[in-house]
C-alpha cells in the first residue's frame, strides 16, 4: 500500500520559514518524480515545486528564490524549505509522487500552512 505522509505545516508570521516533509512508503521512491502542490481556499490546486528522479527541479514563479525542494532517497523523503513566507502562501500543501512511464500517481493527505500578515 502506497502512503505519502506530510508533516511540518503550521501557523507562521509573514517573513517566517517552515520546512515540510513527505515520507513515502510502498513505492520505489528513487524512481519517482516528487512534487509539492498547494490549494488555497476557493482556488484550484497548483504546482509549487517538483524534483525529478534525477534531481532536476522546477518551481512556480511565485515561489522562486524563496522555496527549495530537495529529496533524500535513503530516507524516502522529499522536503520543501519555505522561506520569506507570505500570506498568499497559505493553503493545504500536498505531496505527490509520479511515475509517468508506468502511469502511477499518488497523493498525500495534505498539511495546512497558514501565514499571518
Amino acid at each position: 500500500q502506497v502512503q505519502l505522509v506530510e508533516s511540518g505545516g503550521g501557523l507562521v508570521q509573514a517573513g517566517g520559514s517552515l520546512r515540510l516533509s513527505c515520507a513515502a512508503s510502498g513505492i520505489i521512491f528513487s524512481v519517482y518524480d516528487m512534487g509539492w502542490y498547494r490549494q488555497a481556499p476557493g482556488k484550484q490546486r497548483e504546482l509549487v515545486a517538483v524534483i525529478s528522479s534525477v534531481g532536476s527541479t522546477k518551481y512556480a514563479d511565485s515561489v522562486k528564490g524563496r522555496f527549495t525542494i530537495s529529496r533524500d532517497n535513503a530516507k524516502n523523503t522529499v522536503y520543501l524549505q519555505m522561506n520569506s513566507l507570505k500570506p498568499e502562501d497559505t493553503g493545504v500543501y500536498y505531496c505527490n509522487a509520479e511515475h509517468r512511464r508506468i502511469s502511477r500517481n499518488y497523493w498525500g493527505q495534505g498539511t495546512q500552512v497558514t501565514v499571518s500578515s
